[in-house]
Order: structure tokens, then C-alpha cells, then sequence
């Protein structure tokens, strides 16, 4: 069985007529009847049900049929990407991001692509970290960022930055006797009435994990999975939230918001740049990544993202 071979049967296939297929291809009908002939001896299995209104597949050629679509499929976009190779970085390249990442991220890298990249079409996908995974493991997106990566296999997985957790407040509602720019006790901000995502959420996974090691029970007033309203609700002095600083960069630069660094503890979360290995890595997504890397230096560096720069290395 070969590439030509595919090709013809997906013609007859669509054709439904060996005629047809034959003039869609361009060679005689003996030679396109021989070739499907030579498949099915190959085969050891009729492939075609002839009649004088054109042919049919039987079930095994059904079976063949879905096979050769994503055969052929498979060896165009392989050509595509090879011819790509050489040429200047093009195509779409699609980027999982959290909420909080993509609150400080997701403009910058899309400027910097736009900018250097001209030809590329980034497509950034802002959504849960469960979903990126998902994603990931598909195959369906070719990066994505993740805080929590232990569950992962088989994934290329570059370590980015550590970051804090940090209390937030509106500033006329601000609950301690020291300043913003004193730490505060998780114990003490367990006393408050908190905002904080659902239980399915990554981050608020973490806050519990933390909570639970150094025995302290959380206030959770309000539930809520969306990022946007949990902001807006603190900043209406509705309850009090625990974010990672970029997540809430914008309102604090605002005056909307205050924040204090949490400690006993303190709370730290390391952030991962992931690529599926069953997603081509073209160049454009190469390209990506690499700036990817050098908008978040540039961010850290000006303690707009605030983190510490951890293990460069990349691991699989």
C-alpha cells in the first residue's frame, strides 16, 4: 500500500464512480480500476461493491477510507511544515493561559509576536488550568502555561518563575493595624471574610493545601471562578482575596486595590512553560516560545510579573 494507492481510493470514494475519480485524477479508467484491483489482492479484502450505477464501499473500505483521509492529511501537513522550515516563521500558533499569566502576559507577548513576527497569527486562549491541560494532552494547543505540573507525562515542560501570593484589600477597607507594606499572617487573613475560586480551581486547590498543613481553617464567603469579579468585588469592599501579584497588577496600579505579602506562611507557586510533544513544533511556535521567554525577563525585571527566576533547564 503506498501514498498514490490513498489517493485514488479517496478519489473513487468521494467520486462514487470509477469514471469520475478517473477524470478527477487525470489517467485512464482501466489503469484506476488496476490500481484498486492491486490494493484489494494486497489486502486480501473487497474494498468496493461494483454495480452498473457506480461503486459502493463495503465495511472494510469504510475502515480504509478513515485511514487514508488522516494518512494523506498527515503527509500534506508534513510537507507544509518541512517547506515552513526554511522560510520566515508563519501560521497560527495557539497558547493556553491562565487568568492570572494572561493578565499580565497575554498584551505584551501579543505586541512583541506582532511586531517581530509579522507573519505569525497568535492565538492566545485564556481558561482554567484544568482545560490548558486538557488541551494539552490533546495535542490541540502547542503551549500552554501551568502552575501545577506533577500530573503531567511525557510533556516538555520549561520552568519559569516562582511567585507569591499576596492578600488583597480595597484601600478604605483595609482590615490589620499594620500597612500594605507589612507582611500579614495567613492566620489573620483566615479570620476575614474571603473571595476565593471554587474548589476545582488550581489556585484555590493551593490556598486550601497551605491552609490545611499549618492547621488553619478559612472564611470563604463567596465563591467565584472568574478572575474580572473577584477584583470587582474586593475593590467594592465586598471581602477580601489572595492573588499572585500579576493577577491584580492592573488595579493596584489603579489605586483600586492595596496588597500585603502573606506569611506563616508564605505562600510560593512555581510557573511552567508547557508544549505538548504531539503537537508539531513548528517554527512559528519556536519563535513564540522564545519571546515568550524574553517578554516575561522583561516583566520581572521592571516588577510588573513579581517572581523569582528559577531552574532555566528544560526537562521532558
Amino acid at each position: 500500500m503506498d501514498i498514490k494507492q490513498l489517493r485514488y481510493f479517496v478519489a473513487i470514494a468521494e467520486e462514487g464512480s470509477l469514471s469520475a475519480a478517473a477524470g478527477r485524477i487525470g489517467i485512464a479508467q482501466p489503469s484506476l480500476s488496476q490500481h484498486v484491483k492491486n490494493l484489494e489482492q494486497q489486502l486480501g479484502i473487497d474494498l468496493l461493491a461494483r454495480s452498473p450505477r457506480g461503486v459502493t464501499l463495503t465495511q472494510s473500505g469504510v475502515i480504509l477510507l478513515s485511514h487514508a483521509r488522516r494518512i494523506l492529511a498527515a503527509v500534506e501537513q508534513a510537507s507544509e511544515d518541512v517547506r515552513a522550515s526554511g522560510l520566515e516563521p508563519r501560521g497560527e500558533v495557539s497558547f493556553g493561559l491562565p487568568s492570572s499569566v494572561s493578565m499580565v502576559l497575554s498584551v505584551p507577548l501579543a505586541e512583541t509576536v506582532r511586531l517581530e513576527l509579522p507573519e505569525v497569527r497568535l492565538r492566545a486562549i485564556e481558561a482554567m488550568s484544568g482545560f490548558i491541560q486538557g488541551w494539552l494532552e490533546e495535542g490541540s494547543i502547542d503551549l500552554g502555561i501551568l502552575y501545577d505540573v506533577s500530573a503531567l507525562k511525557h510533556m516538555q515542560i520549561r520552568p519559569l518563575i516562582t511567585e507569591e501570593l499576596f492578600f488583597f484589600s480595597a484601600p478604605d477597607h483595609w482590615p490589620f493595624k499594620s500597612s500594605p507594606d507589612r507582611p500579614v499572617p495567613l492566620a489573620e487573613v483566615a479570620k476575614l471574610d474571603l473571595i476565593l475560586p471554587s474548589r476545582s480551581h488550581g489556585l484555590r486547590a493551593m490556598i486550601d493545601r497551605f491552609a490545611r498543613a499549618n492547621g488553619i481553617d478559612l472564611r470563604v464567603s463567596i465563591e467565584m471562578d472568574a478572575l474580572t469579579q473577584i477584583k470587582t468585588l474586593v475593590a467594592r469592599a465586598s471581602g477580601y482575596t489572595i492573588l499572585a501579584p500579576a493577577a491584580a497588577q492592573d488595579l493596584v496600579a489603579r489605586g483600586e486595590l492595596v496588597a500585603a505579602r502573606i506569611d506563616e506562611p508564605v505562600m510560593r507557586r512555581p510557573v511552567y512553560l508547557v508544549r505538548s510533544p504531539d503537537a508539531t513544533v513548528t517554527r512559528a511556535s519556536q519563535e513564540v516560545e522564545r519571546l515568550t521567554l524574553q517578554v516575561i525577563q522583561d516583566l520581572t525585571s521592571r516588577n510588573i510579573w513579581r517572581g523569582y527566576a528559577i531552574n532555566e533547564e528544560t526537562r521532558v
